[in-house]
Formats: structure tokens, C-alpha cells, sequence
């Protein structure tokens, strides 16, 4: 086994997802009176080209008028990933893919966070609790 693949197999091995309580929206602004009014609320932002977007509780993102038609759960995937890690995103990314789960994965500095609809969140952590146990 090559050293990479040892540490995405670690990785993955020594996850444990862990269901966020509430919801989310992911939201985009050019409006920066916005982002620094929600910036103590939001769990993220990110600049793009496009404009900012912003990962805010349902219930704030719904005072602040913005669209809030699909909101996701976040799964933390409890487990040290370093920055230089390779293969954890790809595969919880592919396993929920295979098994027609949307995901949007957010890599901060301590954890992977994954983010799936709302509706799904309950089968997406099986899926990946499955992943975590057979590796």
C-alpha cells in the first residue's frame, strides 16, 4: 500500500461523522453591508469572482430575505485531515455520489464538513458510517 493511500484508508478508517444540529442555506451576495451583518452567524465565506457566498443558518438567511428552498444538513467528519491529505473528500464525495446523495464538502482547517439536502441527511449518514466501518 502506498503512503498515500495508507493515509486516505487512515483517514477514513478514523472518522466519525457526526450530524450538526440545524440547517443551512448556502447563499450568494455582492451586498458586503450583508455579509458583515451575518458574519458572527454564518459558518462560512468564501470570495468568489461571482460574488460572496455565505453558508448561514435557514432561520437567518430566511430574516435576511434570502432563498432558503434548499436546505442542507452538515456531517462533520470527525477525524484529523490534514491540509495535505489526499482522498478523504474523493471518497465520501464518491460514496454518497453512488448512492444519489448530493454533497457539497467544505475543508477548513481542523475538520471536512459535508453538506447534503436536508431530506437525504438521515441516509447519508449511514452511508457514511458504512464507509468509516468498512475500511
Amino acid at each position: 500500500m502506498t503512503e498515500v493511500a495508507k493515509t486516505a484508508y487512515d483517514m477514513i478508517s478514523g472518522m466519525t461523522p457526526e450530524l450538526r444540529s440545524g440547517a443551512f442555506v448556502f447563499v450568494t451576495t455582492s451586498d458586503e453591508a450583508l455579509v458583515a451583518t451575518h458574519l458572527a452567524t454564518g459558518i462560512s465565506v468564501f470570495r468568489e469572482d461571482e460574488g460572496i457566498s455565505m453558508i448561514l443558518p435557514v432561520d437567518v438567511a430566511a430574516m435576511a430575505g434570502q432563498n432558503i428552498d434548499h436546505p442542507m444538513r452538515c456531517i462533520t467528519l470527525n477525524v484529523f485531515s490534514s491540509l495535505e491529505g489526499v482522498g478523504l473528500t474523493a471518497a465520501v464525495s464518491a460514496a454518497l455520489g453512488e448512492n444519489g446523495i448530493p454533497c457539497n464538502m467544505v475543508a477548513a482547517f481542523h475538520h471536512d464538513h459535508v453538506f447534503v439536502p436536508e431530506s437525504m441527511s438521515g441516509r447519508a449518514m449511514e452511508i457514511l458510517t458504512r464507509l468509516q466501518e468498512s475500511a
